[in-house]
């Protein structure tokens, strides 16, 4: 009950807070009168509630009040003694209970343990916690401040204590002022305690007289005979030594359902029980804002607007309704009510909501628990979108997803086959297509309409191609996004191809797989203050992950660089980003333009595929911009006649050109790979495979035999080992699913556009022309950087020759 205070009275509070920012030694003499008037209000308080959580719950405020502090948490000792659990959590955004034990691994265990106060000026101090006790640390609650965004400083850490009786721990957190909690507030904390330990003491001998047992939520099992009393003590025990939760066991142990827990809950709790409801659909309005992890540590599920308010499913209503986090969450909803289930019964709702969490069943097991659609697959698109939304399938789906993201698959193939045949879904995994599953055919048309639903297709278009994009983080526990294009194929069937755009950081050129010849010329190359430099490749070769390589090497805070992708899937900081749309209009001729108006250092566009976004990147390299782009060429000097053939101007073209990347991706060879010394006659065949290139060159015209020792020397120099060449062949282990091979590598060839060779652009030269002075001028071609990284122990020439065409 709070005291009406007087005009005069409300003064010299004022005067009292306006003081406890000050440090302590400028507060006055009455600063310390009014300290002790307010500790007696808040012991008053304390005496005149009922039991021990509304003492904590009542005083709460005022003691933060008191001892002007940031934060307040209040741990009582647990049943067996051995640790301390949060009764009350001011300021922390969650409700899920802190459990600490008993020992020097925390401030809080720490008190408990020693019975001794702790007033701490710095928690991060770890030289002043080492002098203290040499195991003390803060690291678990490092680890809070770490993902809230909060700074603990200052911590007045106290024991309540009855006598020799540990009831429990106060701790007072960062003093407003920011100074260290003085001799004051020390003493105000001890005396605080001594009322908190008596008021408790008091309040557990009532309790005991007033009832031999503590009650508890399962106890309207007893008295709906379910279970006799004895029962349920003893499978409370066990969960106790087994350290398992309660509700687990009688369900294991005496077959009791969650429908039969529900009501008892409900007793308990005083709220409604909210059963597993499995027509439950995902709302986007609710539930589209909230991330798995989040509602499965808050404890709690808003399922839907009713009448009586936002339906929340938790499975402790108290905490959720005293943390006040549901109503910040959802601002603009004035009522909620409030629904108590089982922990069953929760986590399958969030399966529900969310997806599959990864660690639940196998994909075998999802398609075991798939039934059967009503009707035949001529089905109406009703019946289709019906069988689409069905539980099982979704978790179906978004299992094929996780699964495809875990093994770090770029493409997922979904190949129906007409009639009764099942379908087969394929993942590429490293370049190479592996069966995943084959799911039966009366699924074909439900899992098509799902993932259509999931990218806001049109359902009912069956005979054309249609492309979308899929958000999973909508639908799974995943943020990613997937790039899904549908395909008439024939007998009636669709195909789904899904390629996986993993959002991530850019990786330094350093670690890009360039050998030190091809580093040292592109960062020569792209260095240049204007120009225009490609990288060239077949889809699915890296070309946009080395550009950003690139523009990362490049990226300083005195540089303006711009990039137009489709879609954005590399973000680095510094970088102004521009996602392509083609249904509103956006292409990349449009963006180009508008890069030109935005005062840029450097452009970089996704894709030149046609005339007016080449022009564009020429003329802004010609006035004084650097340009990068990619093309979907072969080689590097084939993508100079590609461009020509586009329209280009040669002169302009070679006076712009700076030089050109071609890329390709080999498997790269396992840890288990086994080591050997090639023979004479392999080495002599390997040297005569690596300077098929260079042969139309005047050297090796001249002096074939003397360039192809000084080749060899120069190879045993750079990767010899006691004077031989060391090759690798694959082997086979777990580790990569026995084939040899786990990853990729990059392969290059960088044509650097030096005099020859813009001579020869001006002059319209063929390919091979431009091929040979590129090779004469440094240029190592896709094979030869191949064959370089043979000896460097990455891959085998096997993989060289399955990705190089010459």
């Amino acid at each position: 009950m709070n005291a009406v205070l007087k005009p005069e009275q409300k003064d010299s509070d004022q005067a009292f807070f306006d003081s406890q920012m000050l440090p302590p030694d400028k507060r006055g003499v009455s600063f310390e009168a009014l300290f002790f008037r307010q500790l007696q209000q808040v012991t008053t308080k304390i005496h005149e509630t009922e039991n021990i959580d509304q003492i904590i719950l009542e005083a709460s405020q005022d003691i933060c009040k008191l001892f002007n502090a940031d934060r307040l948490t209040v741990y009582a000792v647990n049943e067996d003694r051995t640790a301390i659990v949060s009764k009350l959590k001011t300021g922390l955004n969650t409700s899920k209970d802190l459990k600490l034990p008993i020992s020097t691994q925390s401030m809080a265990g720490y008190a408990a343990l020693k019975k001794q106060m702790l007033n701490i000026v710095d928690v991060y101090d770890e030289d002043a916690l080492k002098r203290i006790n040499p195991a003390l640390s803060f690291a678990t609650a490092k680890e809070v401040d770490k993902r809230s965004g909060y700074r603990t400083k200052q911590m007045m850490v106290v024991p309540i204590l009855d006598g020799d009786v540990l009831h429990g721990v106060l701790q007072v957190i960062n003093n407003k002022s920011d100074q260290p909690f003085g001799e004051l507030e020390v003493e105000g904390a001890t005396q605080l305690c001594k009322t908190l330990a008596t008021a408790i003491r008091q309040r557990m001998q009532k309790a005991e007289d007033g009832q031999r047992r503590r009650a508890t939520k399962y106890d309207g099992l007893v008295s709906d005979g379910v279970l006799s009393a004895a029962e349920l003590q003893q499978c409370i025990a066990k969960a106790r030594e087994e350290a398992k939760p309660v509700e687990h066991l009688l369900m294991a142990d005496y077959q009791i359902r969650p429908a039969q827990i529900g009501p008892s809950l409900a007793k308990f709790f005083g709220v409604p029980y909210e059963p597993m409801n499995k027509g439950r659909v995902r709302i986007e309005m609710i539930h589209g804002a909230l991330k798995r992890d989040f509602v499965e540590e808050q404890g709690w599920i808003p399922l839907e607007e009713t009448p009586e308010g936002l339906l929340v499913m938790c499975m402790d209503p108290e905490a959720v309704r005293g943390s006040r986090i549901v109503p910040q969450v959802f601002p603009r909803i004035s009522k909620f009510s409030y629904r108590v289930t089982t922990q069953t019964e929760f986590e399958e709702t969030l399966a529900q909501l969310w997806g599959a969490d990864e660690g639940g069943a196998s994909i075998d097991e999802l398609l075991a628990d798939l039934s059967a659609p009503s009707g035949d697959d001529e089905a109406e698109d009703g019946v289709d979108v019906s069988a689409a939304a069905d539980n099982e399938l979704v978790k179906f789906v978004n299992k094929v997803i996780v699964d495809a993201y875990n093994q770090k698959v770029s493409d997922i193939h979904i190949e129906p086959l007409p009639g009764k045949q099942k379908t087969g879904i394929r993942f590429r995994i490293d370049g190479s297509l592996q069966p995943y599953i084959e799911v039966p055919s009366h699924f074909r048309q439900a899992m098509i309409t799902r993932l259509k639903i999931m990218c806001d297709l049109d359902i009912s278009e069956k005979r054309k191609p249609q492309d979308g994009k899929i958000k999973f983080k909508k639908f799974g526990p995943l943020d990613i996004e997937l790039r899904v294009a549908t395909i008439p194929s024939a007998g009636g069937v669709e195909d789904v191809v899904m390629r996986i755009l993993a959002a991530g950081e850019p990786i330094p050129l350093e670690k890009l797989g360039l050998t030190p010849h091809n580093k040292e010329r592109l960062e020569k190359t792209v260095s240049k203050p204007y120009g225009l430099f490609y990288v060239c490749g077949p889809t699915g070769s890296g070309k946009t992950t080395t550009l950003h390589s690139i523009l990362k090497f490049l990226n300083t805070p005195d540089t303006k660089i711009w990039t137009a992708e489709d879609p954005v899937e590399i973000t680095q900081k510094g970088l102004r980003q521009v996602q392509i749309n083609r249904k509103a209009g956006i292409d990349f001729a449009l963006v180009m333009r508008a890069f030109l108006r935005a005062d840029p250092d450097i452009i970089m566009v996704g894709e030149s595929r046609d005339k007016e976004t080449v022009s564009m990147g020429v003329e802004a390299s010609l006035t004084g911009h650097l340009v990068f782009s990619t093309l979907h060429t072969n080689s590097a000097p084939e993508s100079i006649i590609r461009l020509l053939d586009m329209g280009m101007d040669p002169f302009n073209f070679a006076d712009a050109l700076l030089g050109i990347l071609a890329q390709r991706l080999a498997k790269k060879l396992c840890d288990c790979k086994d080591e050997y010394f090639p023979e004479q006659d392999e080495i002599k065949l390997f040297v005569t495979e690596y300077a098929e290139e260079l042969r139309h060159s005047a050297a090796w015209k001249a002096d074939y035999a003397g360039e192809a020792k000084k080749l060899y020397e120069s190879w045993v120099k750079l990767y010899g080992h006691d004077g031989r060449l060391k090759f690798y062949k694959a082997k086979g282990c777990e580790k990569c699913n026995k084939s040899g091979y786990k990853g990729r590598i990059g392969l290059h060839e960088l044509l650097v556009a030096d005099d020859p060779t813009k001579r020869l652009i001006q002059e319209r030269a063929r390919v091979a022309e431009l091929f040979a002075s590129a090779v004469e001028g440094g240029m190592r071609t896709l094979k030869m950087d191949g064959m370089e990284k043979v000896m460097m122990g990455l891959t085998d020439l096997k993989m060289v020759r399955s990705v190089c065409i010459k």
